[in-house]
């Protein structure tokens, strides 16, 4: 993989993060449910952030990236991807929340998997990890409204 077709899929990997926070900024202003509103705010502002360390990798002023492995636990597996709607339940946004999470990692590790350069495929895996750990996060705050017996 050349430079170019790098800062092609960085490119690409930014319009992705802009289009999760413009998805769950709106999920945020439409929903009802105050815990849901919550949850998808801090949803939106850990976008941008993606986004900021993304662009930061663009212009070639990025450090290395590092995140903690979290373990996916496949519950993602066992949930559909509902429609996104006002009135929609906490349980159901969360769904929504962890299928647009995987669909990233997925992302991630499929442009990790086409790069031929080292340090770029590390770049990759390392936001494929990241995501992951939305995903887990999210995984958890869905195990505990789905089944609060679990708890």
């Amino acid at each position: 993989m050349d430079m170019e077709e790098y800062k092609k899929i960085i490119a690409q990997a930014i319009d992705k993060e802009v289009e999760a926070y413009v998805f769950y900024q709106a999920v945020y202003e439409k929903v009802n449910d105050q815990n849901l509103k919550k949850i998808f705010s801090e949803l939106a502002e850990e976008e941008k952030g993606h986004r900021k360390l993304l662009e930061g990798y663009l212009s070639g002023g990025a450090k290395k990236l590092k995140f903690n492995e979290a373990r996916d636990y496949k519950v993602s597996a066992t949930i559909e991807r509902p429609n996104p709607t006002v009135d929609m339940k906490p349980v159901e946004g969360i769904e929504l929340a962890i299928k647009r999470e995987e669909d990233a990692m997925e992302m991630y590790e499929q442009f990790a998997d086409l790069s031929t350069d080292a340090e770029q495929k590390n770049v990759f895996l390392e936001l494929a990890k990241m995501e992951r750990g939305h995903k887990a996060r999210l995984e958890d705050i869905y195990t505990g409204m789905a089944f609060p017996e679990s708890w």
